[in-house]
């Protein structure tokens, strides 16, 4: 009487399912398409430094999540080659700087979090930045948008420094505003010299 034959044991094993959370969804995915899915979660790890610029060559990564550590500097401009990226957060760490502005280049960005930041400059408004709710920029007051309710006046903060170009275009208005004034005075009083000397000297008055 022979043995039963063994089953091989890939029918035994169990199916593997990941969640995938995004815009407070989540979604369950299993099976082969799990081979085209990609994510990083560093959140809550006590992380410190800069954010390292070779994240940005992740151009497969569809989730990156950094938030509530301790980074420093500046959002790389890397990141703007994140093209398949769906959610990326950095809130709660010490970022500054601006936003880069290549952000806009991130077509499927779905989620995007830099709240609780010391962030500065305008907030992006172009593309599917301008879909992002308040919450996306929270707890930067340096950190001005003209459609939303986020702006340096309303929450009493500094202004944002201006750049070099517009230091000196303003430049430019005032000495142009000192030569129109500084003439005006002048002329001026070229005529009352001219006026005095007329009145003090009545032969030359007369002439």
């Amino acid at each position: 009487m022979g043995l039963p034959k063994a089953e091989p044991m890939e029918s035994y094993k169990l199916p593997i399912t990941a969640t995938f959370v995004k815009k407070r969804n989540s979604y369950s995915y299993e099976g082969s398409i799990l081979n085209h899915m990609s994510g990083i979660d560093l959140s809550s790890n006590k992380l410190h430094g800069e954010i390292l610029d070779g994240l940005g060559k992740l151009s497969k990564i569809h989730s990156l999540n950094l938030s509530h550590n301790n980074l420093v500097g500046t959002i790389p401009e890397t990141f703007s080659n994140l093209h398949q990226i769906e959610s990326l957060d950095l809130s709660y760490n010490n970022l500054s700087g601006r936003i880069p502005t290549r952000l806009i280049e991130l077509n499927v960005l779905e989620v995007f979090s830099v709240a609780h930041n010391n962030l500065i400059g305008m907030i992006l408004e172009k593309s599917q930045f301008g879909t992002f709710d308040e919450g996306s920029y929270q707890g930067n007051p340096h950190l001005c948008c003209r459609s939303l309710h986020v702006n340096c006046i309303s929450t009493g903060s500094r202004p944002i420094l201006p750049s070099a170009d517009d230091e000196s275009e303003e430049h430019g208005f005032m000495d142009m505003e000192f030569f129109y004034i500084s003439f005006i005075v002048t002329y001026i009083s070229i005529v009352l010299c001219i006026a005095i000397v007329f009145y003090i000297n009545p032969h030359r008055r007369r002439a």
